[in-house]
């Protein structure tokens, strides 16, 4: 019998999640074809393994950190269940009233948790008003969707938009661990407030004694990214005025009898040694991370362990994750410490930039430190790639596909900016998504969809993506880890690639001025999308998908759930007259 884990959450406006979990029997997964073209690990793991302990971090059940987890995954027959409902509400994160969007009551949402090898299970329900006009979706960001591309959750890619007053489901199996966020992926949705961590547990490179779960950085604004879009598409992205840690942060700079708001808190006890789970949720800031007077030590970045390396200062991107391990260690210095996260102005303009802080306390509560921040230069880099090692490694193979990206950015008919990729800018529509055009047997590509087709099975892939701009991107792949190849300014020349475990993630910077080389295997059949994750960005086009194997995505759709959902769309639609004005994506 496997267990189920169903969770039902009800929580307050803008707050972590408060939830209620009951396990009892429940309905099982279906059988996934995962069984044939991925194999388990021994089937003696069962739903009572408890994973690793302070002393043996990096233990899991029959595994350890060692474990190749691109080719093994523990069988826990445990499936996680999450219900999300999604409603239009009325918020002051940072005590400033205005309008969002939320799941079941919460920004960011309830944090899906599981462990290394469950199936997990979402169903989103779209309680949005008819008036807004918002289908919806989840994607899960990072998350392979290893031979189950359908519950992606891309609109125009892997679904259409789910229409208000409609359900729709989502399941995937945990076959990574480490930390991970989800959010929609239609429109600038993600930043009205749909986004929330994922936590996946399994074995770890460094010990520690607690985990104190996710901490979110997302910039804000009194207006909505939806009523800052035609000036970011006239003008160029606008300046956020503020940035939440958690969904909360003050507005106004400490001193002004006009703040408003609370700052994010977290209490230390001096000994103990604390886990904290870093995403970059933000629509358009580059944070640098870090706690004063204390040095982290970054044991894995977006969803791949790595061998631990100390840092005062942490780089963080748009989409990115650092899973980090901070002695509590400095009680005699103070017993308040500010917690900064610190935007970018080298490529993300922020009003309130110096004071976008939370804090870390010893002792019964927080007060005002006094403490002071490191001296840091404002980029947009990403770490230093010679410190991300992983534990895992991978050799990759001269025997490259090789496809050349360049960047550029211009102005339409209408006069409002457009990214192009490989030029290309993408323009894809909502009931018409690449999965159902090859379960209809398509196969011939408008070139406004940006299509790149992979024919051939388990070869490397490499993608060189050049821009002579001075602007810098943050490129995330979905349904595959990536090797970085090459990252640096100038035109890529050849010189300097790494191919003996190089650095391996998500999602990766594109200097400005510069090239970034990524590499994978085509080990993943399905419509998988590349794209900048600035907001702006994507919905200007900045993307390109690749058809990976399309001989063999037929067999993997559900077609009477893709139809079922891109027909109540299209019904919703047309009765309200919805009028797509961006990338579809």
């Amino acid at each position: 019998m496997k267990a189920v884990f169903v969770t039902y959450l009800f929580c307050g406006l803008v707050a972590k999640a408060s939830a209620a979990s009951l396990t009892k029997s429940f309905h099982t997964l279906p059988s996934s074809s995962l069984s044939s073209v991925f194999p388990s690990a021994s089937s003696g793991v069962s739903s009572a393994c408890s994973g690793n302990t302070a002393t043996t971090r990096d233990q899991w059940c029959d595994y350890d950190i060692n474990t190749d987890y691109t080719t093994t995954v523990p069988q826990t027959n445990v499936t996680r269940e999450y219900y999300f409902n999604l409603e239009q509400v009325t918020v002051a994160p940072d005590g400033r009233s205005r309008s969002a969007i939320a799941i079941n009551g919460s920004i960011p949402g309830p944090t899906i948790e599981a462990n290394w090898g469950d199936e997990v299970v979402v169903h989103l329900t779209n309680s949005l008003p008819d008036s807004l006009q918002n289908g919806t979706s989840i994607h899960f960001h990072g998350i392979r969707q290893f031979w189950t591309n359908q519950n992606d959750g891309v609109v125009s890619i892997t679904q259409c938009p789910t229409a208000p007053n409609n359900t729709i489901t989502y399941k995937w199996r945990a076959m990574q661990y480490g930390t991970t966020w989800y959010h929609s992926h239609i429109g600038l949705q993600a930043w009205e407030g749909l986004f929330g961590g994922i936590i996946i547990h399994g074995p770890a490179s460094a010990d520690y004694d607690e985990d104190k779960g996710v901490i979110i950085m997302n910039d804000w604004d009194l207006n909505t990214v939806d009523q800052l879009f035609m000036s970011a598409q006239m003008d160029g992205p606008p300046t956020l005025d503020s940035a939440l840690i958690n969904g909360t942060n003050v507005f106004g700079y400490d001193g002004n009898v006009n703040q408003t708001g609370t700052r994010f808190n977290t209490s230390f006890t001096a000994g103990t040694s604390y886990r904290l789970r870093l995403i970059n949720a933000a629509c358009d800031t580059h944070f640098k991370f870090s706690i004063d007077n204390h040095t982290m030590t970054v044991i894995a970045n977006d969803l791949v362990p790595i061998e631990p390396y100390k840092t005062n200062m942490l780089n963080i991107a748009m989409g990115q994750r650092y899973d980090v391990i901070v002695k509590a260690d400095q009680v005699s210095v103070a017993k308040n410490f500010w917690l900064r996260t610190i935007p970018q102005n080298a490529c993300s303009e922020n009003a309130n930039p110096k004071n976008i802080k939370g804090i870390v306390y010893y002792g019964d509560s927080p007060s005002t430190p006094s403490t002071t921040g490191y001296t840091y230069t404002d980029s947009c880099d990403d770490e230093t790639m010679s410190d991300l090692v992983p534990i895992v490694s991978e050799t990759v193979s001269n025997a490259f596909y090789n496809k050349s990206e360049p960047v550029s950015l211009g102005k339409n008919g209408g006069s409002l900016y457009r990214w192009k990729l490989n030029s290309t800018s993408m323009h894809v529509d909502w009931e018409d998504p690449t999965l159902l055009e090859v379960y209809r047997g398509h196969h011939s590509w408008a070139n406004v969809s940006g299509v790149v087709e992979l024919p051939h099975k388990n070869k490397w892939t490499y993608i060189v993506i050049e821009t002579t701009m001075s602007v810098p991107h943050p490129i995330h792949l979905h349904g595959h880890d990536f090797i970085i190849i090459a990252q640096g300014s100038g035109t890529y020349s050849g010189d300097g690639t790494a191919l003996t475990n190089p650095p391996k993630r998500d999602t990766a910077m594109l200097p400005e001025n510069g090239h970034l080389v990524i590499a994978f295997k085509t080990d993943n059949p399905g419509a998988w999308l590349m794209h900048c994750h600035i907001g702006w960005h994507t919905e200007e086009g900045f993307a390109i998908q690749f058809v990976e194997r399309y001989s063999e995505i037929k067999p993997l759709i559900n077609y009477d759930d893709l139809h079922s959902n891109c027909k109540t769309w299209s019904a919703f639609e047309n009765d309200l007259s919805v009028e797509e004005d961006d990338s579809g994506i």
